[in-house]
Protein backbone atom coordinates (compact mmCIF):
# COMPACT_ATOMS: atom_id res chain seq x y z
CA UNK A 1 0.00 0.00 0.00
CA UNK A 2 1.56 3.30 -1.12
CA UNK A 3 2.25 5.75 1.69
CA UNK A 4 0.89 9.32 1.31
CA UNK A 5 3.12 12.25 2.22
CA UNK A 6 0.97 14.94 3.90
CA UNK A 7 -0.46 14.49 7.39
CA UNK A 8 -4.14 14.60 6.42
CA UNK A 9 -3.57 11.96 3.76
CA UNK A 10 -1.47 9.87 6.15
CA UNK A 11 -4.24 9.89 8.75
CA UNK A 12 -6.81 8.90 6.12
CA UNK A 13 -4.42 6.16 4.99
CA UNK A 14 -4.16 4.85 8.56
CA UNK A 15 -7.94 4.90 9.01
CA UNK A 16 -8.30 2.85 5.83
CA UNK A 17 -5.61 0.40 6.97
CA UNK A 18 -7.17 0.06 10.42
CA UNK A 19 -10.63 -0.50 8.95
CA UNK A 20 -9.39 -3.30 6.73
CA UNK A 21 -7.49 -4.84 9.63
CA UNK A 22 -10.63 -4.85 11.77
CA UNK A 23 -12.58 -6.47 8.94
CA UNK A 24 -9.90 -9.12 8.47
CA UNK A 25 -9.09 -9.89 12.09
CA UNK A 26 -11.90 -8.48 14.22
CA UNK A 27 -11.50 -5.56 16.59
CA UNK A 28 -10.20 -7.70 19.48
CA UNK A 29 -7.39 -9.08 17.30
CA UNK A 30 -6.51 -5.88 15.46
CA UNK A 31 -3.02 -5.23 16.84
CA UNK A 32 -0.88 -2.16 16.30
CA UNK A 33 1.63 -4.25 14.36
CA UNK A 34 -1.09 -5.55 12.02
CA UNK A 35 -2.34 -2.03 11.28
CA UNK A 36 1.20 -0.75 10.75
CA UNK A 37 2.04 -3.61 8.37
CA UNK A 38 -1.07 -2.99 6.29
CA UNK A 39 -0.29 0.72 6.13
CA UNK A 40 3.34 0.05 5.19
CA UNK A 41 4.58 1.87 8.30
CA UNK A 42 6.34 1.07 11.53
CA UNK A 43 4.29 0.87 14.75
CA UNK A 44 6.12 3.98 15.96
CA UNK A 45 4.95 5.87 12.88
CA UNK A 46 1.35 4.90 13.55
CA UNK A 47 1.66 6.09 17.14
CA UNK A 48 3.05 9.42 15.93
CA UNK A 49 -0.34 10.16 14.36
CA UNK A 50 -2.48 8.23 16.85
CA UNK A 51 -0.68 7.93 20.22
CA UNK A 52 -3.50 5.67 21.43
CA UNK A 53 -4.62 2.93 19.03
CA UNK A 54 -8.15 3.31 20.43
CA UNK A 55 -8.17 6.84 19.02
CA UNK A 56 -7.48 5.37 15.59
CA UNK A 57 -10.33 2.89 16.04
CA UNK A 58 -12.61 5.75 17.05
CA UNK A 59 -11.65 7.53 13.83
CA UNK A 60 -12.52 4.39 11.86
CA UNK A 61 -15.89 4.22 13.62
CA UNK A 62 -16.63 7.89 12.97
CA UNK A 63 -15.78 7.61 9.28
CA UNK A 64 -17.82 4.42 8.93
CA UNK A 65 -20.93 5.97 10.47
CA UNK A 66 -20.62 9.10 8.32
CA UNK A 67 -20.31 7.02 5.15
CA UNK A 68 -23.26 4.85 6.17
CA UNK A 69 -25.57 7.79 6.87
CA UNK A 70 -24.60 9.59 3.66
CA UNK A 71 -25.34 6.48 1.60
CA UNK A 72 -28.77 6.18 3.22
CA UNK A 73 -29.61 9.83 2.65
CA UNK A 74 -28.63 9.59 -1.02
CA UNK A 75 -30.75 6.46 -1.48
CA UNK A 76 -33.82 8.21 -0.09
CA UNK A 77 -33.29 11.46 -1.97
CA UNK A 78 -33.06 9.55 -5.27
CA UNK A 79 -36.75 8.53 -4.91
CA UNK A 80 -39.84 10.63 -5.49
CA UNK A 81 -42.97 8.89 -4.14
CA UNK A 82 -43.57 8.50 -0.42
CA UNK A 83 -43.59 4.70 -0.51
CA UNK A 84 -40.50 4.51 -2.70
CA UNK A 85 -38.67 6.82 -0.30
CA UNK A 86 -39.65 4.67 2.67
CA UNK A 87 -38.74 1.43 0.90
CA UNK A 88 -35.40 2.95 -0.15
CA UNK A 89 -34.78 3.92 3.46
CA UNK A 90 -35.51 0.33 4.48
CA UNK A 91 -33.31 -1.22 1.78
CA UNK A 92 -30.40 1.09 2.60
CA UNK A 93 -30.41 -0.21 6.18
CA UNK A 94 -30.06 -3.86 5.16
CA UNK A 95 -26.52 -5.29 4.78
CA UNK A 96 -26.80 -6.42 1.16
CA UNK A 97 -23.57 -7.82 -0.35
CA UNK A 98 -21.10 -5.12 -1.28
CA UNK A 99 -20.48 -1.78 0.39
CA UNK A 100 -23.54 -2.04 2.66
CA UNK A 101 -22.45 -5.40 4.06
CA UNK A 102 -18.83 -4.32 4.47
CA UNK A 103 -19.70 -1.10 6.30
CA UNK A 104 -22.29 -2.82 8.49
CA UNK A 105 -19.84 -5.55 9.46
CA UNK A 106 -17.21 -2.96 10.31
CA UNK A 107 -19.60 -0.97 12.52
CA UNK A 108 -20.79 -4.06 14.37
CA UNK A 109 -17.16 -5.06 14.97
CA UNK A 110 -16.43 -1.61 16.39
CA UNK A 111 -19.36 -1.42 18.82
CA UNK A 112 -17.13 -2.35 21.79
CA UNK A 113 -15.16 0.82 21.04
CA UNK A 114 -18.36 2.86 21.35
CA UNK A 115 -19.04 1.24 24.72
CA UNK A 116 -15.63 2.21 26.11
CA UNK A 117 -14.84 5.53 24.43
CA UNK A 118 -16.73 8.72 25.26
CA UNK A 119 -16.08 10.12 21.78
CA UNK A 120 -17.23 6.95 20.02
CA UNK A 121 -20.21 6.67 22.34
CA UNK A 122 -21.28 10.20 21.44
CA UNK A 123 -20.86 9.38 17.76
CA UNK A 124 -22.95 6.21 18.17
CA UNK A 125 -25.78 8.22 19.73
CA UNK A 126 -25.58 10.77 16.93
CA UNK A 127 -25.51 7.94 14.39
CA UNK A 128 -28.75 6.48 15.74
CA UNK A 129 -30.31 9.96 15.90
CA UNK A 130 -29.40 10.67 12.27
CA UNK A 131 -30.96 7.44 11.03
CA UNK A 132 -34.02 7.92 13.21
CA UNK A 133 -34.35 11.45 11.88
CA UNK A 134 -34.22 10.21 8.30
CA UNK A 135 -37.02 7.72 8.94
CA UNK A 136 -39.04 10.32 10.83
CA UNK A 137 -38.80 12.79 7.94
CA UNK A 138 -39.92 10.19 5.40
CA UNK A 139 -42.82 9.11 7.63
CA UNK A 140 -43.91 12.68 8.34
CA UNK A 141 -43.83 13.58 4.65
CA UNK A 142 -45.88 10.51 3.80
CA UNK A 143 -48.40 11.32 6.51
CA UNK A 144 -48.65 14.95 5.38
CA UNK A 145 -49.36 13.91 1.79
CA UNK A 146 -52.02 11.43 2.90
CA UNK A 147 -50.05 8.42 1.60
CA UNK A 148 -49.44 7.06 5.11
CA UNK A 149 -51.79 6.52 8.03
CA UNK A 150 -49.31 6.19 10.85
CA UNK A 151 -50.08 3.71 13.62
CA UNK A 152 -48.11 5.76 16.17
CA UNK A 153 -46.14 9.02 16.39
CA UNK A 154 -43.43 9.20 13.74
CA UNK A 155 -40.56 9.52 16.22
CA UNK A 156 -41.65 6.30 17.96
CA UNK A 157 -41.99 4.42 14.67
CA UNK A 158 -38.71 5.79 13.33
CA UNK A 159 -36.72 4.62 16.33
CA UNK A 160 -38.40 1.23 16.04
CA UNK A 161 -37.27 0.87 12.44
CA UNK A 162 -33.65 1.53 13.41
CA UNK A 163 -33.84 -0.95 16.29
CA UNK A 164 -35.29 -3.61 14.00
CA UNK A 165 -32.53 -2.99 11.47
CA UNK A 166 -29.88 -3.43 14.15
CA UNK A 167 -31.24 -6.80 15.19
CA UNK A 168 -31.94 -8.05 11.69
CA UNK A 169 -28.51 -6.92 10.55
CA UNK A 170 -26.96 -9.41 12.96
CA UNK A 171 -29.18 -12.12 11.47
CA UNK A 172 -27.86 -11.36 7.98
CA UNK A 173 -24.19 -11.16 8.96
CA UNK A 174 -24.41 -14.35 11.03
CA UNK A 175 -26.18 -16.24 8.25
CA UNK A 176 -29.47 -16.65 10.11
CA UNK A 177 -31.37 -14.84 7.33
CA UNK A 178 -30.69 -13.43 3.89
CA UNK A 179 -30.68 -9.73 3.13
CA UNK A 180 -33.71 -10.26 0.90
CA UNK A 181 -35.65 -11.96 3.69
CA UNK A 182 -34.84 -9.16 6.11
CA UNK A 183 -35.82 -6.50 3.60
CA UNK A 184 -39.21 -8.17 3.11
CA UNK A 185 -39.76 -8.42 6.87
CA UNK A 186 -38.99 -4.74 7.30
CA UNK A 187 -41.21 -3.78 4.39
CA UNK A 188 -44.04 -5.86 5.86
CA UNK A 189 -43.57 -3.94 9.10
CA UNK A 190 -43.56 -0.70 7.10
CA UNK A 191 -46.88 -1.56 5.48
CA UNK A 192 -48.40 -2.37 8.87
CA UNK A 193 -47.36 0.88 10.54
CA UNK A 194 -48.15 3.15 7.60
CA UNK A 195 -51.49 1.60 6.63
CA UNK A 196 -50.24 0.95 3.10
CA UNK A 197 -51.65 -2.27 1.70
CA UNK A 198 -49.80 -4.51 -0.72
CA UNK A 199 -52.22 -3.50 -3.45
CA UNK A 200 -51.16 0.13 -3.02
CA UNK A 201 -47.45 -0.61 -3.37
CA UNK A 202 -46.09 -0.02 -6.90
CA UNK A 203 -44.79 -3.12 -8.63
CA UNK A 204 -45.01 -6.74 -7.57
CA UNK A 205 -41.76 -6.99 -5.60
CA UNK A 206 -41.11 -6.15 -1.99
CA UNK A 207 -40.32 -2.48 -2.41
CA UNK A 208 -40.66 -1.57 -6.06
CA UNK A 209 -37.82 0.87 -5.40
CA UNK A 210 -34.75 -1.26 -5.89
CA UNK A 211 -31.40 -0.66 -4.21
Amino acid sequence: MARPRNQAARRAHLVQAAAQTVLDRGVTNARLRDIADRAGLTPASVLYYYPDVNDLLVAVFEQGTETYVLRRQEAVEARTTDWDRLSACVASGVPFPGEAETTSRLLYELLPVAFRSEAAGARQRAFVAQQTGLYRRVLDEGAASGAFRLAAPSDFLARGFVALEDGYGIDVLSGAATAEQVEERLLHHARLVTGVSGAEVPGTGASGAGR
